[in-house]
């Protein structure tokens, strides 16, 4: 799960084509990606001002002390429930398990969630579902949380997960209120300062 930070000074460059184009910025592989995918009109979340004028998403800097290992206690049998959004949609989910870990010597919990409509879904249905606020949201981070995938297979045999605090994303409503996403749930909030990862969107 872990990017190598070591192909940084390439990937900076890989991006500019012979047209002359801005390279597409980011310290890592991730947020090199992330940053594609926002200056590309027919992917990007973003308004047509904002996406004029972007030059690159914030992020803290990458911090090794926040990609942390967590135990993981699967659920069985939890209720499907209706998952509260910013707008009156109701996506269907269910509790998958809870990871414990602990960041900066704070023992920490967070309840990972499973969307059913990735199920039926060959592309998605690996795929769950970490939403999360801590005590920088809503100050250097969005204040509605923000989210981390896990894949089904990134668990390991041991009940083991490496989490990635440095790889997270805003939901899309954080740029353009047309989308309808996910509240992270109040459970999900972690007593800590996640200082990793994407920052709050400035328009």
């Amino acid at each position: 799960m872990n990017h190598c930070i070591k192909l940084v000074v390439c990937l900076l460059f890989i991006a500019c084509n012979s047209n002359g184009k801005r390279a597409i910025v980011g310290e890592s592989a991730y947020q090199i990606a992330q940053n594609a995918i926002f200056k590309d009109a027919s992917k990007s979340p973003l308004k047509k001002n904002d996406l004029k004028n972007f030059k690159g998403l914030d992020f803290f800097p990458i911090d090794s002390n926040f990609i942390v290992t967590g135990t993981f206690t699967k659920i069985d049998n939890a209720p499907i429930f209706e998952m509260a959004t910013t707008t009156d949609r109701k996506p269907l989910y269910k509790e998958y398990g809870t990871i414990e870990f602990q960041i900066n010597n704070v023992a920490c919990k967070l309840m990972i969630y499973q969307n059913q409509d990735d199920l039926h879904n060959e592309e998605y249905k690996d795929y769950l579902f970490l939403p999360f606020t801590d005590d920088t949201s809503g100050e250097s981070s969005y204040g509605g949380g923000r989210y981390m995938d896990i894949m089904t297979y990134d668990i390991k045999a041991d009940s083991t997960v490496v989490l990635n605090f440095n790889n997270t994303y805003n939901p899309y409503c954080a740029y353009n209120e047309k989308y309808s996403c996910p509240l992270t749930p109040r459970k999900n909030h972690l007593n800590v300062a996640i200082t990793a990862g994407i920052k709050s969107f400035k328009k």
